[in-house]
């Protein structure tokens, strides 16, 4: 079982976030950014969700070449902003920006029960299974 995130509500956020990036990729005048928010303990930054949403995006807006951990004046970097703070379990948004308007989604785990929720369903999918799946297999998307 391979996921950079077991919580049901973030696999179906990939999911949305695929489609939106779908739906954006041909508006220019759109620009996208991610931001992430961590509790202070969290090592890595980006986090594997948001190189997840961040690759998703980058196969679908062909503008953006790369991901960015940073603030970029490179109109090809796809940036994501990492903010570490407490008390925070996890939080993401993807933002497509424009001069009329913004279209933006958004995840915020209030606790870690539902990435220790979603391990559990992806452990009782696996019985008796052999192979490779993600969680996407375990929920049907």
């Amino acid at each position: 079982m391979y996921s950079s995130n077991y919580s049901v509500g973030v696999n179906i956020f990939f999911e949305i976030n695929k489609k939106l990036a779908a739906l954006m990729a041909p508006h220019h005048e759109y620009e996208v950014i991610l931001e992430e928010i961590h509790h202070t303990a969290k090592k890595d930054a980006p986090s594997g969700t948001a190189i997840t949403l961040a690759e998703d995006i980058l196969k679908q807006v062909h503008r953006k070449k790369q991901w960015v951990n940073e603030l970029s004046d490179n109109p090809e970097d796809l940036e994501i902003i990492s903010q570490r703070i407490d008390p925070t379990p996890g939080t993401h948004s993807v933002k497509y920006s424009s001069v009329i308007d913004n279209i933006e989604i958004i995840h915020t785990a209030h606790n870690r029960t539902g990435f220790a929720t979603g391990s559990v369903i992806a452990a009782e999918f696996l019985f008796q299974k052999k192979g490779f799946y993600t969680m996407k297999d375990v929920l049907g998307l």
